[in-house]
């Protein structure tokens, strides 16, 4: 189902500590207007306080925008009566960062609580937990308390209870947060896996980068409660446009440290991100041969994102400051996207 906003705004209010008639007004959400396409995953990023949590709040139907619009395909749905928003929300699933587990229900006792909610049939209840177990690879699990679970099981646990009265939409908020790399990314294979299975628009809040990379289609970037960038993700990962971005991609880590292989601990002046196309193509050699410098590589490799393929290297580069100033430009206007490794680490 597709999601469209139109000039959503919300503002919250704010007191400060000791100064109880002092008070402050907080746009968390300042004129977004965004369309989110059926059946994709779709990533929106922001730094703490940029506002995406709030964002997810308003298309959830948790909150009501105070100015602006929600639709669900062609229906408006952020004005809908009490009851007409039950049956709504009933439509949507939603998974958090810190699980929302009951501790005094088993696994397969969690999976049945909203199908409890819904007035489902006992007998229907029992065949559905036992099929969103087996969705989310826990078949064996279903009488365990959630203290006996590992992280990455809870979360499996909040994926198949989200997904058990079959909603039309699937929300993220900061999902695989509190978990490891490795765990992360087997929840992210996850929720790809179950995407395509079940037809479902998912909508990702995140604010890392790996997050995007490795499961979404389509990204948008929050700040201040705008945003300030959006595209694919091949898009947005070959051509940034705002700082915001950029310092994103700065602090991306390798999906798989395996892939990225580093002969030479020493240097390492500048990083090099080759998009698409230009992962293959003879560029290093073009710039030796175009330009008055020298080139080390300390490491390299190539990794994967949802369309495609991203190849990184470490260089250093030696001799005319002119020179290589050229050939970065010659670099950057073919595609490689460079930084430098000195203000990334500042």
């Amino acid at each position: 189902m597709q999601i469209t906003l139109e000039h959503l705004k919300k503002t919250y209010e704010s007191k400060k500590s000791g100064e109880e008639n002092k008070t402050s007004f907080i746009t968390a959400v300042n004129d977004i207007s965004l369309k989110i396409p059926e059946n994709k995953i779709f990533g929106i990023i922001g730094k703490s306080g940029a506002g995406k949590s709030s964002l997810v709040r308003l298309i959830s139907l948790l909150e009501t925008p105070d100015e602006g619009a929600v639709y669900y395909g062609q229906r408006r749905v952020d004005n809908l009566k009490k009851d007409e928003l039950i049956l709504q929300r009933r439509k949507i699933g939603m998974i958090f960062q810190n699980f929302n587990l009951f501790s005094s229900r088993t696994a397969g006792k969690n999976i049945a609580y909203p199908l409890e909610i819904c007035g489902t049939p006992k007998a229907q209840i029992a065949e559905k937990v036992k099929k969103m177990l087996a969705l989310v690879g826990l078949s064996d699990r279903e009488n365990a308390p959630i203290s006996t679970l590992s992280g990455g099981q809870k979360q499996r646990v909040a994926i198949a209870r989200a997904l058990a009265t079959e909603p039309d939409i699937l929300f993220c908020d900061e999902a695989t947060s509190a978990l490891d790399p490795q765990t992360t990314r087997s929840i992210l294979d996850l929720i790809r896996q179950i995407q395509k299975q079940m037809n479902l628009t998912v909508v990702m809040i995140t604010h890392q980068m790996e997050v995007v990379r490795d499961a979404c289609e389509l990204v948008a970037v929050i700040e201040n409660g705008k945003i300030v960038e959006q595209g694919t993700v091949k898009e947005i990962f070959s051509n940034p446009k705002t700082p915001t971005t950029k310092e994103f991609l700065k602090n991306l880590k390798p999906s798989d440290e395996k892939n990225v292989v580093r002969w030479s601990d020493d240097g390492g002046t500048y990083n090099l991100h080759f998009i698409g196309d230009t992962t293959g193509k003879p560029i290093m050699s073009q710039i030796a041969k175009n330009f008055d410098i020298n080139f080390n590589i300390r490491a390299a490799g190539v990794e994967k994102i949802v369309e495609g393929e991203v190849g990184t290297m470490v260089v250093d580069f030696s001799g005319n400051d002119d020179e290589i100033k050229k050939a970065i430009a010659y670099l950057e206007e073919n595609g490689v996207r460079v930084s430098s490794i000195t203000t990334e680490e500042n």
